[in-house]
């Protein structure tokens, strides 16, 4: 069998995103932080919040280290979004 190109595991997150309304929102108003500049300063509260629990403040901070992966989800939510 053949191993599925890579990227379509970034198409099946990108589905999974578009259909979770909370994780939408969070992905694209951290997007938003990129076109900003604001990340660095957004990743040091995350850090620093002492009310998030471990795996949120990973969650949150990995998608934060990726901007080139929140500019094309981004992207591809704002035009799914158009299409539908």
């Amino acid at each position: 069998m053949t191993p599925p190109h890579p990227w379509t595991a970034t198409l099946d997150s990108l589905e999974a995103i578009a259909a979770h309304d909370p994780t939408r929102e969070v992905v694209l108003r951290i997007a938003g932080l990129a076109h900003t500049g604001r990340l660095p300063h957004f990743r040091n509260v995350v850090i620093a919040d002492p009310e998030l629990d471990e795996d949120t403040r990973a969650w949150v901070l990995d998608l934060a280290r990726d901007e080139a992966f929140l500019l094309a989800a981004e992207l591809y939510l704002v035009r799914s979004r158009e299409l539908n």
